[in-house]
């Protein structure tokens, strides 16, 4: 890089690279001058060259100072006095907190360890995402004339989406209800926080234990005392569950996380029996991949046997289309329904461009495409895994009957960290 020798100009010197590919000169002039004020060598009050004096002595263009001056200027490094010219403006506070700031250790990263194979449980299969017909939905859906896109919008999401996920549900989990039911929201975490304004406050929530720890974490958060039920082979105790205060259930029926138990009809009656023992006892239903299903059909939600209007359902997007999209969506009985109107004021959390997207990626028929097709992709990976497996000795697989993971029992003694270096 070609530089000239430093200049003198009488009150300081100016390094200048005739790399202009580098940084236009007036910017290096600008944070030249800026350095000198902020590390005091050039003292408050005292006065710069004049812009045809600096322009004619560095022999450049005039306007290339003035741009300089007049950002600093307009940053408050210097100021111009009518008549007299620029002088360097009053900054101490500026010198003396810089001189208090310690320059901060540079921190060692710790290299991410690399694996062959992602067995985590958030973990989908984004090779075969159909990236081509996402990217030419989003390119039609901003091509049109739709400046309402950039509005606001409903507080419980687009009607259209909510019509949509409506029909769904229908169709594939038998849940039975109205759009006007359904808010969505960005993430399960959001719609749980919102649920919470139209629960009793510090409501006892009843949960499967072990549970989803990132619900748990919320609602917990929220000031909610967790009830931790343990669990049979069928799912939730209810015997257990009727010895608590709880008037709340969080399940996941469809297919339990972590232990991958799928709830029986027999079971799911117990559950409802319990919950329309009291006007408002709720049961949080978290379908989070009842998509997902490999032998027989899919479990019908616990929703849709519910003819009493005491389950309030959870779905998301996440694992059936991808985790970053960002979009779930809660179905209210019509007791919360009416309490909810006093708190929709709420504005939604999710793009109505990523709603329209989803919308019309479902309504052409895309959505059920993908999902038929990722759930052979899974069944036959899965199928690959527990052929492997059946060669090991002390081992018990279950929870493969269906969702996005299966649990693995081994009673050899080894601890949990011992399994994951041997894993890798």
């Amino acid at each position: 890089m070609k530089r000239k020798d430093f200049k003198n100009t009488g009150i300081f010197m100016i390094p200048i690279s005739e790399d202009v590919q580098k940084e236009p000169l007036y910017q290096q002039i600008y944070h030249y001058i800026k350095s000198e004020i902020i590390n005091g060598n050039l003292p408050f009050h005292g006065k710069l060259p004049s812009t045809r004096a600096l322009a004619r002595y560095m022999q450049i263009s005039r306007s290339t100072i003035e741009m300089a001056y007049e950002q600093l200027k307009a940053e408050g490094y210097i100021e111009a006095i009518p008549y007299k010219g620029y002088y360097i403006a009053q900054i101490q506070e500026l010198v003396v907190l810089k001189s208090k700031i310690k320059k901060a250790e540079p921190k060692t990263l710790k290299q991410k360890e690399f694996c062959l194979y992602d067995f985590s449980p958030n973990g989908i299969d984004l090779e075969n995402f159909p990236y081509s017909i996402w990217k030419k939905i989003s390119k039609n859906t901003l091509l049109e004339d739709k400046k309402e896109l950039f509005s606001l919008g409903e507080s419980q999401g687009d009607f259209s989406l909510r019509q949509t996920i409506c029909q769904y549900l229908h169709q594939a989990r038998g849940v039975n209800c109205d759009p006007k039911q359904i808010i969505i929201g960005a993430g399960n975490e959001y719609l749980l926080m919102l649920l919470h304004q139209l629960l009793p406050q510090k409501a006892p929530i009843a949960m499967e234990n072990p549970t989803y720890k990132q619900a748990y974490r919320v609602l917990e958060g929220l000031g909610h005392p967790i009830f931790p039920i343990p669990m049979d082979k069928y799912g939730m105790n209810v015997t257990k569950l009727e010895q608590t205060d709880a008037d709340l259930a969080y399940v996941m029926p469809s297919h339990q996380f972590p232990l991958g138990v799928v709830m029986p009809i027999k079971r799911r009656l117990e559950l409802l029996a319990w919950a329309q023992k009291k006007p408002e006892r709720y049961i949080i239903e978290d379908d989070y991949d009842g998509e997902f299903r490999y032998r027989g059909k899919p479990i019908p939600s616990l929703q849709g046997i519910d003819h009493k209007e005491h389950v309030i359902y959870f779905g998301t997007f996440s694992r059936a289309i991808a985790p970053a999209i960002r979009v779930s969506y809660m179905v209210l009985p019509m007791p919360l329904l009416e309490k909810y109107k006093d708190y929709n004021f709420y504005s939604s959390t999710v793009s109505r461009i990523d709603q329209t997207i989803i919308d019309t990626f479902m309504k052409e028929g895309y959505f059920e495409r993908h999902l038929n097709r990722m759930r052979t992709i899974y069944k036959n990976k899965q199928d690959f895994v527990l052929n492997e497996w059946k060669e090991v000795k002390g081992i018990k697989i279950s929870g493969e009957n269906a969702g996005t993971h299966l649990l693995l029992t081994i009673k050899d003694g080894r601890t949990e960290e011992e399994l994951k270096k041997r894993a890798m």
